[in-house]
């Protein structure tokens, strides 16, 4: 679990760096008239931005997750009771009934 949150942390780090190499290459390129450069600085905005949202969406679907894992742990007759109404709502709804 402590991996997890270092390779989080190491995510969003690593899209803070591409942002701000982004906006260096955008403003360098801005600067100097060269368009590809420019492209490529925004191309490595976006990257981080992109970096930055995938980690803290993981992050939160781990606490998630966890919080699920300590409902079935706490309550174990209440989560079979709830995944059996499921199954059968499920199976009512996706399995065809004959026709007789």
């Amino acid at each position: 679990m402590a991996d997890d949150k270092e390779k989080v942390l190491a995510e969003k780090a690593e899209g803070v760096v591409d942002q701000g190499i982004g906006r260096i290459k955008d403003a360098a390129g801005g600067l100097t008239g060269n368009m590809g450069m420019q492209a490529e600085g925004k191309v490595d905005q976006l990257a981080g931005m992109a970096r930055q949202e995938f980690a803290d969406l993981y992050e939160e679907g781990e606490g998630k997750v966890e919080r699920a894992v300590t409902f079935v742990r706490e309550r174990p007759l209440f989560s079979l009771a709830i995944a059996g109404v499921l199954g059968t709502i499920l199976g009512l709804v996706f399995i065809p009934r004959r026709k007789g």
